[in-house]
């Protein structure tokens, strides 16, 4: 990913200058942006460049990522994986708005980070307050840099044809995340107000739109499109990158309440903590006694839960076996994905890294 950093240190370099040339005081916006950009797995930037590399004509012709190919149509991919990156973080810093998630890949979130600097500094007003502002500032800020970025790849291509398609497949991407996004919160506080039967195919439809769109198919067929892909060739992109997206949410969520901080970045059971309506606890509570389910309610999203209670919580999953109905639920839609990859009209050295992908994106450990 040499080159996607590479374009991403660019770009932040010059839009770090505009900052600083209008006032000094936006040096700290400048430096949180290049912390949320700094690291992270960099999956759906891999996604959108193999996608690409899948279909398109001149594939052999190029050397993995961090290769030095001065190609004009790598350079095109190249910002547009680096603007999924940029629209990534962006979505980061709202949904930890959202969630009043504290941590973020082991570091402060970025609005309480923003709290913590106008605490320290000693300035009027609620820091919170500030801290909230501030963020949601710079997240605006980093959607607007995502679309300067993926235009830009568009621009460098020469197919116009599609480029205008891999624009229309970002500009799906955005509204599908943001409906997913608004669903989740929703699921979280309406859920007393909808009938028991629809809570999981609730749940799933929430993952479908907020994540395995947004995090697998959308920036395959970005790529695929990009490169001029055919018909046959995107829908068999979509074919192995929505049942992976699933995959990787529903591990996303057992991580979510079983992960190791040190892994996680974020808190242990955090997503209890939240009160996050996923198939995994929708499964738990449809598989617990109902005493045991009413308890479970009660302290589902109590943000001062501690870690005992935390601890309850997770066994409560655990005992009513809906840790092991998603894990059957994740292998089977890695089984639906590596068939539809297997028989896909696409070039066989890109299967192989879409593959080994689909592997990182679905085993990630507690």
């Amino acid at each position: 990913m040499d080159l996607v950093q590479s374009r991403l240190d660019g770009f932040l370099a010059e839009r770090g200058a505009e900052l600083r040339g209008i006032s000094p005081d936006l040096d700290v916006v400048d430096d949180y942006a290049r912390r949320l950009l700094a690291g992270g797995k960099r999956f759906r930037a891999l996604f959108c460049y193999w996608g690409w590399r899948a279909v398109s004509a001149h594939a052999t012709e190029f050397d993995p990522l961090d290769d030095d190919s001065a190609d004009a149509d790598l350079g095109a991919v190249v910002s547009i994986a680096a603007g999924l990156e940029v629209f990534h973080a962006a979505a980061l810093v709202h949904d930890d708005i959202m969630d009043n998630s504290d941590l973020r890949r082991g570091q402060p979130s970025v609005h309480r980070a923003f709290a913590v600097l106008h605490r320290e500094r000693g300035w009027d007003g609620s820091s919170d307050g500030f801290g909230l502002s501030a963020a949601l500032l710079l997240g605006d800020l980093l959607l607007g840099w995502s679309d300067e970025l993926v235009d830009a790849g568009v621009a460098a291509t020469d197919n116009v044809a599609a480029g205008r398609a891999a624009r229309a497949e970002f500009g799906r991407m955005r509204t599908e995340v943001t409906a997913g996004q608004y669903l989740d919160i929703f699921e979280e506080t309406a859920w007393r107000t909808i009938p028991e039967e629809e809570h999981l195919s609730r749940a799933q439809r929430v993952i479908v739109f907020k994540s395995a769109k947004y995090s697998v198919e959308s920036p395959l067929v970005i790529g695929g499109s990009l490169a001029d892909g055919s018909l046959a060739q995107l829908a068999a992109l979509r074919e192995f990158g929505l049942p992976l997206g699933i995959a990787f949410q529903l591990r996303d969520d057992l991580l979510g309440v079983f992960g190791d901080p040190a892994v996680t970045g974020k808190p242990a059971g955090d997503d209890l903590r939240e009160g996050k309506r996923t198939v995994l606890v929708t499964l738990a509570r449809q598989k617990l006694p109902a005493s045991a389910a009413r308890v479970f309610d009660e302290l589902l999203g109590d943000r001062s839960l501690d870690a005992d209670q935390i601890a309850m919580l997770q066994t409560a999953v655990r005992d009513s076996g809906a840790v092991e109905h998603v894990e059957r639920v994740i292998a089977h839609h890695l089984d639906q994905s590596r068939a539809a990859l297997a028989a896909a009209p696409l070039a066989r050295s890109a299967r192989a890294e879409l593959t080994a992908l689909a592997d990182a994106a679905t085993t990630r450990t507690f």
